[in-house]
């Protein structure tokens, strides 16, 4: 939504931001479709549908190049604009191609829903806003909106018609763009590989029960279209359930639609009167359990189509699914978390459907599709709706025949150390997928004979060198796997420690601390302080601290900022990629002293010629603060003392704390010179000092709470007694209150402040927070603050908040946390 093109690479598992477009996110707007060309292994054009935030009131199709995983903003040819209100609701945005090349795009009917209780909106009173109105979209054949298009881009941009429309070029008050017309919001959308049919899901109005007068309950639908058609929206939904033409401004009815002559008399309407006679859904469900398809249980709909499966259009893959599928519809619904597939006659009409993978809970499915080798991807969106959900994510699904292989996992308490060196492996999550068959676990720890069969065996190694540990899984009917990790003897990790002077985690105020850094290693002796690189940066606000999350090897400043940008998705920092390693530049520009000046140019203004013909383009995009810390990095990997760092030992002004959300980032780091034939290690100490009052969606993790971000406000729902907020190295020395700006829903609860994990020492714990607790002199709506003392300690670590209930929790009621201050 927030317009991030990411790409997923299976070989790494890595997944990284390749482009990102300027959008207005908000609303049902944003970044919204995307598609490749069908001839996307030659020329690297990708479309995508999207809300340019320079432009008020229209989404844009456009084509782009993508080039060496690269989405190239300048490259842009626009393809089709859509006017439109941009004031509520159903943007629609699927977007596919047919095998003719063909390129479908679905459009919502920009209409509000909450005037019309949850009827169709029809409102036309001249004195209303028109997003009351749906006939000017919906209903309207002279308008792009609620419909589903069907178009031929060309190569030099715009595009042209194909045959086959629902309104032949030249028709009068008519788009022939249009294939699909009378949709209310369809977001998800395929079309069949043999015989060009359309798929979608159609998202319905929310009414819960049937009105004589206004008309029927809504219902969400699966269409299919075997040809152009009109499909009732906003006369008719379900199947065929007519609406009343109602007047708004005089309460009355005044008659009934006809579904098979629907008119549409609005004066917002700028088509035809007389509309094609309205098509019939495949499925259709309403909130309650349906008795035509009760088989899709109850609750929240939100209805999307997925592919129609065939076997042979996949390689011959051991993972493609079986024929048992052949020909079957694969359907979903974003609220009911299920999937079914479907099964159609002849004429393509409802045959049967059932469950697939019925113990599966799939959490909010948002997308799918299948790979070139038969399995299944799906994109789940996560708990909650406009919310930052950890329980989002990609999954892969593949058919296995018979018997699996083990699912092997292996770890280690350490991985690097001076000899002997004791290690502790674990061979946690490790386990046969099939039923609850034991496995038979054999350990190799790299040394001729030495082997073990223990779960979690204990080895020493006496002599340095570099270990390959292998960890071999057997099932009881003899298939195994294996996982590997690597064990470097020989050269102890440096210590680097800093000594602060203030508190470590928050600034109170403009403030001048005295600081020592120090380090030691065993194999290099004493430690001359001048070798240790120490940096204080401020971060400015908008610096995203979850994308920053926590890795293995804290990683300086610079490099933060180039993982960031995705720049390693071409550049490796020893290994070229498409364009040079970062290693090689450095070795490359250690002795200029214009280098920094130069290389900063050089990002944000492009070019070629130095490393190859490879053109690189500019990132203008960037901020040049960043890139400048960018090449800090980069040019310290050559010629450490490149780096502009302070004295080892000191007193810094903090002289910048007005900012809630930005910080203070310290680092102190030393690498050694390696030992034993193993290579250097660096090791990098770090504090955080961030403002006191701090914003609960920047928590560094969370269990059965959710991060919610409707229009522009950030804050933490809480969804279940037991949900926690954990923040990493907190301070609490100097630290007496603790206040919570707080919207508690209809909840009762009350929040408690734990040390290291969910369930460790209770530090302290709010009274009971209700909307009752509003302080009288306080605003009386919205958010509002309550403090709690916490008794005086010096404890420096993980800092878990958990919320605690007796009463269950509701997704339409939960327990809303936005900002937690730390008082002296």
């Amino acid at each position: 939504r927030h317009g991030k093109l990411k790409l997923y690479e299976a070989k790494t598992g890595i997944t990284t931001v390749v482009g990102e477009l300027n959008v207005f996110p908000e609303r049902e707007d944003g970044l919204m479709g995307m598609a490749k060309d069908p001839d996307f292994a030659k020329n690297n054009w990708l479309y995508l549908y999207y809300a340019p935030a320079s432009e008020a009131a229209l989404n844009r199709l456009s084509r782009f190049d993508f080039v060496d995983n690269k989405l190239d903003l300048d490259s842009e040819v626009k393809i089709l604009d859509i006017d439109l209100f941009r004031g509520c609701c159903h943007s629609g945005g699927g977007l596919e191609f047919d095998s003719e090349g063909n390129l479908y795009l679905g459009i919502g009917d920009d209409s509000t829903p909450f005037e019309s209780s949850n009827f169709n909106p029809i409102d036309e009173r001249p004195d209303q806003p028109k997003n009351v109105d749906a006939q000017r979209s919906s209903g309207n054949t002279n308008d792009l909106r609620g419909a589903i298009l069907r178009i031929k881009p060309n190569p030099e941009g715009g595009y042209s018609i194909p045959e086959g429309n629902l309104f032949p070029v030249g028709t009068p008050q008519t788009r022939p763009e249009i294939y699909i017309k009378g949709n209310r919001n369809p977001f998800r959308f395929s079309i069949d590989s043999r015989n060009g049919n359309l798929f979608w899901g159609e998202v319905g109005p929310d009414g819960s029960e049937d009105k004589e007068g206004r008309g029927p309950r809504g219902y969400d639908e699966i269409n299919v279209a075997t040809g152009p058609g009109y499909y009732g929206w906003p006369y008719f939904v379900g199947n065929n359930y007519a609406y009343w033409k109602y007047d708004f401004a005089t309460s009355e009815s005044l008659y009934q639609f006809d579904p098979k002559a629907p008119k549409n008399t609005s004066p917002n309407n700028t088509g035809m009167e007389i509309l094609p006679e309205a098509q019939p859904p495949l499925i259709y469900y309403p909130y309650a359990e349906s008795e035509e398809f009760p088989m899709l249980g109850q609750g929240g709909r939100n209805a999307m189509a997925g592919q129609v499966y065939y076997r042979e259009d996949y390689e011959a893959s051991d993972v493609r699914f079986p024929g048992y599928y052949d020909e079957k519809l694969f359907i979903y619904d974003w609220m009911r978390n299920w999937i079914f597939t479907v099964s159609l006659t002849e004429n393509f009409e409802y045959d049967t459907m059932e469950r697939f993978m019925p113990e599966t809970h799939f959490e909010k499915p948002m997308d799918m599709q299948f790979g070139k080798d038969g399995s299944l991807y799906v994109l789940e969106y996560g708990t909650f709706w406009r919310a930052n959900n950890d329980d989002s994510g990609l999954y892969r699904i593949v058919f296995s025949e018979g018997n699996r292989k083990p699912e092997v996992k292996i770890s280690a308490d350490q991985i690097a150390g001076a000899a002997p060196f004791t290690v502790r492996f674990s061979s946690a999550g490790t386990q046969d997928l099939d039923a609850e068959d034991q496995v038979k676990l054999s350990w190799e720890f790299g040394e001729k004979g030495s082997t073990s069969t223990e779960q979690n065996p204990t080895h020493t190694f006496e002599q340095p060198g570099v270990y390959k540990v292998k960890l071999t899984a057997t099932d009881l009917k003899g298939e195994s796997a294996s996982s590997f990790i690597e064990v470097k003897v020989g050269n102890e990790a440096p210590e680097v420690s800093i000594d602060w002077g203030g508190n470590r985690s928050f600034y109170f105020g403009e403030e001048t601390v005295n600081y020592t850094v120090s380090a030691t290693d065993k194999e290099d002796g004493k430690i001359d302080p001048a070798q240790i690189n120490f940096t204080i940066d401020y971060l400015e606000s908008g610096y995203d601290l979850i994308e920053m999350g926590h890795q293995e090897e804290i990683l300086s400043i610079g490099e933060t900022y180039l993982n960031e940008a995705g720049c390693k998705a071409c550049h490796g920092i020893n290994n070229k990629s498409v364009g040079p390693d970062y290693t090689s530049v450095s070795e490359k520009y250690k002795d200029d002293p214009n280098a920094k000046s130069y290389l900063i140019n050089k990002v944000r203004n492009g070019g070629a010629g130095v490393w190859g013909d490879q053109i690189m383009p500019g990132h203008t995009h960037l901020d040049e603060k960043k890139v400048g810390q960018m090449m800090d990095f980069i040019l310290g990997i050559a010629n450490p003392s490149a780096i502009s760092g302070l004295p080892a030992s000191g007193r810094y002004a903090l002289d910048k704390t007005e900012d809630p959300e930005g910080f203070y980032m310290i680092q102190a780091s030393y690498q050694d010179r390696g030992a034993n034939g193993i290579p250097a290690i660096k090791t990098t100490k770090q504090l955080k000092l961030r403002n006191t009052r701090v914003s609960a969606y920047s928590a560094d993790g969370l269990e059965g709470a959710a991060r919610a971000n409707p229009e522009d406000e950030h804050y933490v729902q809480f969804t279940e007694s037991g949900s926690w907020l954990l923040f990493r190295a907190i301070d609490l020395s100097e630290i007496n209150n603790i206040t919570l700006s707080i919207m508690p829903g209809n909840t009762v609860g009350k929040i408690q402040v734990r040390a290291g994990s969910p369930d460790g020492e209770l530090l302290a714990e709010s009274d009971m927070l209700t909307k009752n607790s509003r302080p009288a002199s306080g605003p009386q709506v919205g958010w509002f603050e309550v403090p709690f003392s916490i008794s005086a300690t010096e404890y420096f670590g993980d800092l878990y908040f958990v919320y605690v209930t007796e009463e269950p929790i509701s997704i339409w009621s939960t327990f809303n946390l936005s900002t937690l201050h730390f008082v002296k």
